[in-house]
């Protein structure tokens, strides 16, 4: 039997525990949960995900989910 934790990697190293599989560029919330365009601003705390990497050890399954932050100008592509 293997337990999957998934983890969000936040660029100053803290980590969280997570129940979404994220995926590669999708932009999320401070949460980690997706960001859904239109945006109502671009006042607000946005990462992409860049990298997703999974360690196995014994009976365990860590998937780690890097994350970056988004600048505002960046953002203003998902408002509407």
């Amino acid at each position: 039997m293997t337990i999957e934790t998934r983890w969000l990697v936040y660029p100053d190293g803290d980590r969280q525990e997570t129940e979404s599989l994220l995926r590669v560029d999708q932009v999320v919330d401070m949460n980690g949960y997706p960001l859904v365009p239109p945006l109502q601003t671009t006042r607000m705390v946005a990462y992409r995900v860049y990298k997703i990497r999974r360690v196995e050890e014994r009976g365990e399954l860590d998937v780690l989910q890097y994350l970056e932050l988004v600048p505002p100008s960046e953002l203003s592509a998902f408002t509407g």
